[in-house]
């Protein structure tokens, strides 16, 4: 197997249990959107100055797959819905578990890094949305910008480690269970969406002569102002991007 290849420093066996026609372009894509997004529009600085309107952005890249999966599935039975039923349920209260001030440890950078690319080779689900979740998005930007290696190496540990061991179970489970998969991955992003939404109300409590965000309850503007519009012509930008992507992807090659 490959950990054991790699174990043993059987190199050249290990490489050819992975699909390298798949994970470099993965990550060549991954390295160039975490250049532009801390170089180009610095996006951990947006989220903590303008947090609304990024989180607008990803729900409406969310709500476009959310329906992009459901179209894929054709049909929705009564037995589909008890599946997508039990996603959300399950969706909801993940992201209700997840505290608002996750830590920094490394063993925590571990598992966002773990999680974020097991999410990321799900269909349907963005590793920058399990981020977002654990509240470590803006966070790991920071730290692959400014070159934190102490935040950088444990994620990547993480994401080596998270591949490996979850995508032979991620095969496993979509030849046997494909349907169902695809069905409760749709509810569980339904469920979870009310995490992102970007109208907020935001509790704090007083610690010392500091003030820690404890908590947040989804809510609806009360004026409509320029950054209320924004908001809602960035999540009409972020379906449009993902339904774009999914015409280009299915647009046939020429060469």
């Amino acid at each position: 197997t490959l950990l054991l290849s790699l174990y043993q420093g059987k190199f050249r066996v290990a490489v050819q249990h992975v699909d390298l026609a798949f994970l470099l372009p993965l990550g060549v894509g991954i390295i160039t959107a975490v250049l532009f997004f801390t170089h180009v529009i610095p996006l951990p600085a947006l989220l903590r100055t303008h947090p609304a309107l990024v989180y607008g952005l990803f729900f409406g890249l969310l709500i476009a797959s959310i329906g992009l999966l459901l179209r894929n599935l054709g049909h929705i039975g009564l037995r589909d819905g008890g599946w997508i039923l039990f996603g959300a349920m399950a969706g909801f209260w993940l992201a209700n578990t997840i505290p608002m001030n996750t830590p920094d440890a490394a063993w925590f950078i571990f598992l966002s890094g773990a999680l974020a690319i097991c999410a990321m080779i799900l269909p349907g689900i963005s590793g920058a949305f399990v981020l977002l979740i654990l509240n470590k998005y803006a966070y790991l930007l920071d730290a692959i910008g400014k070159l934190d290696f102490s935040v950088i190496v444990p994620f990547m540990l993480g994401a080596i480690v998270g591949l490996l061991l979850f995508s032979r179970f991620l095969v496993w489970l979509l030849r046997r269970f494909y349907r169902q998969t695809f069905l409760v991955l749709t509810g569980m992003l339904a469920g979870s969406l009310w995490v992102i939404w970007p109208f907020q109300e935001y509790t704090y409590q007083n610690i010392g002569d500091k003030s820690h965000l404890i908590g947040s309850m989804p809510s609806w503007p009360r004026e409509f102002d320029g950054t209320v519009m924004a908001v809602f012509g960035l999540i009409v930008i972020g379906a449009a991007t993902v339904i774009a992507l999914d015409v280009f992807a299915k647009r046939p090659r020429s060469f």
